[in-house]
């Protein structure tokens, strides 16, 4: 439901309560769970994400894992779609908002052919609401500079990080 899994989504919802605070996310005006319009849903996961980082303050670090991405949620368990995605790389930051933005600026940065799939479902489910929330609330910084770990830190462009990226291959 979330359009993409970045740490924004992952620590809004994974460091919600499991009784109380996912309700709270994912329950619209109708008081059934799942009846949320999709953007106010990225903005609640959103200030939850928001709360969790502001109790941690500086001593939190965001990874985003750009493998094995997939349209599916890992709840769907054997109902998942598969991999069509190449995998990417590793994103790491001390900015949530950097580090989503750079993750899904890397996949449209993909051949549309790898990246077709993951884009439909990020802009059907208004996923990258949760990007605009993010930088309303202040959580950080949409843009940002990617460094090459594996060639001394030099800055390269989106182009430059995904020409090397090989189609996924089950």
């Amino acid at each position: 439901m979330g359009g993409f899994g970045g740490s924004n989504k992952n620590i809004g919802i994974g460091c919600a309560d499991g009784r109380i605070g996912k309700k709270m996310i994912h329950t619209g005006d109708t008081g059934t769970q799942w009846g949320i319009g999709k953007e106010e849903l990225m903005e609640r996961i959103s200030e939850s994400a928001k709360a969790t980082a502001d109790h941690f303050g500086d001593h939190i670090a965001y990874i985003n894992v750009l493998r094995n991405m997939s349209v599916s949620c890992d709840c769907e368990g054997t109902a998942v779609q598969p991999v069509v995605t190449p995998n990417i790389g590793i994103l790491a930051s001390t900015d949530i908002l950097a580090a989503d933005q750079a993750s899904v600026d890397l996949v449209y940065a993909l051949p549309e052919k790898y990246h077709h799939d993951l884009v439909e479902r990020m802009e059907t489910r208004h996923g990258l609401r949760q990007l605009s929330y993010m930088k309303e609330l202040g959580m950080g910084c949409d843009r940002y500079v990617i460094l090459d770990m594996d060639h001394g830190d030099t800055p390269i462009t989106l182009a430059e990080a995904v020409k090397n990226v090989k189609p996924f291959k089950a």
